[in-house]
């Protein structure tokens, strides 16, 4: 086992580089396994810190550590924040000039460099291996570690080349990181890397900053606007399925004055990259993506993250709702769905030539999440493998805010909704449904008289987004179906037929209420500094320099200081370098750099 004198000096390390005067949660365990030269498998959720797990030992050890990662366009922010703590970093990848890549290949070859990140590409090209060889790595860190797993949400086959490093490299520990994984995934990871006696370390999936929304879609715009209302001026990201969406959505939100910018696959490699950066350099606001934005984005404050349709699994879910508050500050995470999401994700997915094992399966996990209405984040925590210590969350989640609730006649309206899809014989859509348990008037209810069947407007004290929630409910449990093909329509189960003829319980439907507007006293005020006014302006005078300092330097402002070390500045509000220094977050690098600026505006804002 490792000494206590050893442990204090790698604390010390973190304190004098990074600010920091503990570890979070299992950070220390995990560089412990680091010192100690064991494998390791280390699981913590965004925000839990998985960077330093690897990044402190190799600061502390002065030698170098080779770190895997798929993200191209994180490895550049990632190496620009070990610089600006003074730690000697560099990065290899395919966005590199030959100029470029020859000089980090000199550093490596003179042992100028502590961390290294590398593409798996880069890292199987030939050659490269004996250069590693001659430089001697104290240790291995494989970042996004679930990509090698074809069990994952995120599977990459160039990840399977990696299995070599444990046979290139005897002797030489390799870590592992990822922030989500099932106890599936772990078990393919150990496996596929062939990890010796590692240490695992999982840590709590919960994020409990987060307040999670599971609301049924009826006006997109609307409830997509009111979301990023109470977050005005703060950072977000919207999510879209499909591309199309992403640009009718962006332009919708722009022509409101609102500063979003599009990103997706389609787009030209500049233009994408230039909306990328300007959100991270905080030139813009919001973001509407696909799926193909985040991984690789570092920007701590995002204060919200909304889904416009369903993802495809919870893994998937939960990796892009953490990409909000991932300073620990708390954050909204808004999943608009449909039971049209799960069509199109069903259809998407049957079409796939070699579909990943359990995909159908875990697409249904999903749809059964949105149904459901538990605790979110105790669904979250259980689905992951993990206990959750309560019943419900500490009002962080609609559930637990009362915003959704059972009807008291679940069981009627259920045989109501299938007995009218009995009468119009499987032949017609949800829309319609919707219109005649409502009772509606139009032509074409009319034209087919509809209006004389005994199920119209069996349900018309209800609302329609109510209605088409409930059919989506019927459906995932299995009472209902839907037709594939272009004009898909709704049918009877033999399931939903028992529960017609009273041989099944129908169980409970959640009814979807208005949410309240200030349902939960938010941590953090509009422009993100807690306090009265004279609080939040010197904060925002502080963001104005660190955006100064980081445009000055080329580097995002969240490398220069985070939002939650500007909120200790103006809690503590120091007047001595020493006092600066004790700030979280200000390592003795930054203290240097950046001290005597943000002294002086701290106090010019003492000064009447």
């Amino acid at each position: 086992m490792i000494d206590t004198r050893l442990t204090a000096a790698l604390r010390a390390t973190l304190q004098r580089v990074w600010g920091y005067p503990a570890f979070l949660p299992l950070q220390e365990d995990a560089a412990r396994a680091v010192l100690e030269g064991r494998d390791s498998l280390v699981v913590l959720p965004t925000g839990g810190g998985k960077s330093l797990c690897y990044q402190a030992p190799a600061a502390h050890l002065g030698r170098l550590a080779v770190v895997v990662s798929p993200l191209i366009a994180l490895m550049k922010d990632q190496v620009d924040a070990l610089r600006q703590n003074g730690v000697r970093a560099a990065y290899l990848n395919s966005s590199q000039g030959p100029g470029e890549r020859a000089a980090v290949e000199r550093d490596l070859d003179a042992g100028r460099v502590t961390l290294l990140y590398v593409a798996p590409e880069r890292l199987m090209m030939p050659g490269f291996f004996e250069r590693l060889r001659r430089a001697t790595p104290a240790f291995f860190a494989v970042d996004e570690a679930h990509c090698i797993s074809q069990w994952g949400h995120d599977f990459r086959p160039e990840y399977r080349q990696l299995r070599v490093l444990k046979a290139t490299f005897p002797g030489t520990a390799v870590h592992a990181y990822t922030a989500t994984a099932t106890p599936q995934v772990r078990d393919d990871i150990v496996a596929e890397l062939g990890l010796e006696n590692p240490v695992v370390l999982v840590g709590a999936v919960d994020r409990p900053n987060l307040v999670y929304r599971v609301v049924p879609r009826a006006d997109r715009m609307r409830q997509v606007l009111a979301a990023i209302e109470r977050h005005r001026d703060q950072a977000g990201i919207v999510y879209c399925i499909r591309r199309a969406e992403v640009d009718e959505l962006s332009a919708a939100l722009a022509r409101r004055g609102l500063r979003a910018l599009p990103y997706h696959a389609g787009l030209q490699d500049a233009p994408r990259r230039a909306n990328q950066e300007a959100f991270v350099n905080e030139r813009a606001d919001i973001v509407v993506a696909t799926v193909a934005f985040g991984m690789g984005i570092d920007r701590s404050n995002v204060r919200y993250v909304i889904h416009t349709g369903m993802p495809k699994s919870l893994e998937h879910y939960q990796q892009e709702a953490g990409r909000a508050g991932r300073d620990g500050l708390e954050a909204d995470c808004l999943l608009l769905w449909s039971g049209a999401d799960y069509a199109l994700w069903k259809s998407v997915l049957e079409a796939e030539s070699t579909p990943a094992p359990g995909t159908l399966r875990k697409l249904g996990e999903m749809f059964g999440f949105c149904q459901d209405a538990v605790c979110r984040h105790r669904a979250l925590a259980t689905y992951f493998g993990q206990p959750y210590p309560t019943p419900g969350c500490s009002r962080a989640c609609d559930v637990c805010l009362g915003e959704v609730a059972s009807v008291d006649d679940a069981q009627g309206i259920a045989t109501k909704i299938l007995r009218a899809v009995a009468e119009l014989r499987g032949r017609f859509g949800a829309g319609h449904l919707v219109e005649v348990l409502a009772g509606a008037g139009g032509e074409r209810i009319v034209g087919l008289h509809h209006d004389r069947l005994d199920a119209y407007g069996s349900l018309r004290e209800a609302r329609r987004p109510e209605l088409r929630a409930w059919i989506d409910q019927l459906i995932g449990r299995g009472f209902l179906a839907r037709t594939s093909g272009e004009y898909p329509t709704v049918v009877l189960t033999k399931h939903g037929a028992a529960v017609l003829r009273g041989e099944l319980a129908a169980g409970p439907l959640s009814r979807i209420a208005k949410p309240a507007r200030a349902a939960r006293t938010p941590a953090v005020a509009p422009g993100g500094a807690a306090g009265g006014p004279d609080d939040r302006e010197l904060f925002e005078a502080l963001r104005r320099l660190r955006r100064e300092l980081a445009e000055a330097r080329g580097v995002p402002p969240y490398v220069v200081f985070g939002d939650a070390t500007l909120r200790e500045m103006v809690r503590l509000r120091p007047s001595t370098r020493e006092e600066f220094l004790g700030v979280k977050g200000v390592g003795e690098w930054k203290c240097e750099e950046f001290g005597a600026r943000f002294l002086a505006a701290i106090a010019a804002a003492r000064t009447p």
